[in-house]
């Protein structure tokens, strides 16, 4: 799969991000079969009233003081950390991280991908990413992979091994903890994000992977797209106390919420920078928390 020929040099992963299904997949799930467990998975959580599609549900309410906790949890501390070479889902604290300069967004898709499930793709992450560009006021945009630091790859379960075997041409000085958590990603995962920072530059994002793999259905594909293009924004973390979002490894809600779009903003509030410390960053957090709530 010849699919981009470099993206710029990076610093070690700073987070993964992945969607978790709800309960264990088999090994010798492959191909239909995992599409067919991954329809039985999604059709689970909708009948038990999971993957809620509201933007701003009236049995949701949430106030500045549950925006300034959420913020903490979500953008301040790291859902998984790098153990013996392989990554374990522990929470710590850490520093904020976003984006400073120009995204460049590109959709790949395995060449297993049907050419109308393509275009649902690639319009769906093209719609999002100017949705993103007006909550963050970056500078976001589509283009060809070449020319990406933010890639969104669409892949089944053959291609995700194919695809690592690329990764340390791809990035320089990859991990191998990375390459090994891309090809052997567990199949109860249902997509995950890897972003990674500027070595020079403390915080600021330089390049992210986003893996939604290909055998979800139409709306699972989406819902993977929402979660972890928001999560590499820079809003790291899972909390089961942020409701109703999507940063909230429960499944209630499918999409960006009106509470993540607050986030969102706050992120990207001029008072704050990349690299700034939690005790620099929560003194300023009610303020920005009314301001960026409309």
């Amino acid at each position: 799969m010849n699919i981009l020929t470099r993206i710029l040099p990076v610093a070690l992963i700073l987070f993964v991000a992945g969607c978790v299904g709800p309960y264990p997949i088999t090994p010798s799930d492959t191909g239909s079969d995992l599409q067919r467990v991954y329809a039985a998975a999604e059709a689970n959580m909708r009948g038990l009233g999971k993957m809620r599609t509201e933007f701003s549900p009236k049995d949701a309410p949430f106030t500045y003081g549950d925006l300034v906790r959420n913020f903490e949890r979500i953008a301040l501390r790291n859902e998984y950390r790098i153990t013996d070479g392989r990554f374990v889902a522990t929470e710590s604290q850490t520093f904020l991280r976003r984006w400073q300069g120009p995204v460049r967004i590109a959709t790949i898709n395995g060449v297993s991908t049907p050419k109308t499930t393509v275009q649902r793709n690639n319009s769906e992450v093209a719609k999002y990413t100017r949705r993103l560009a007006h909550l963050t006021g970056l500078d976001m945009r589509t283009t060809t992979a070449k020319d990406a630091n933010f890639l969104v790859l669409f892949l089944n379960a053959e291609e995700q091994v194919e695809f690592a075997d690329t990764l340390p041409d791809i990035l320089n000085d990859i991990s191998p903890a990375v390459v090994d958590a891309f090809r052997n990603s567990p199949r109860n995962i249902f997509c995950a994000a890897f972003a990674f920072t500027r070595p020079w530059q403390k915080g600021v994002y330089g390049n992210v992977l986003i893996l939604v793999k290909s055998e979800h259905s139409d709306f699972m594909r989406k819902s993977c797209i929402h979660e972890e293009m928001a999560q590499a924004m820079g809003l790291t973390n899972d909390s089961l106390d942020a409701r109703p979002s999507i940063f909230n490894d429960d499944e209630e809600f499918a999409f960006l919420t009106r509470h993540d779009e607050i986030l969102l903003r706050m992120l990207y509030d001029p008072r704050l920078k990349a690299g700034m410390e939690s005790y620099e960053v929560i003194p300023l957090l009610p303020a920005i928390a009314q301001d960026a709530t409309p």
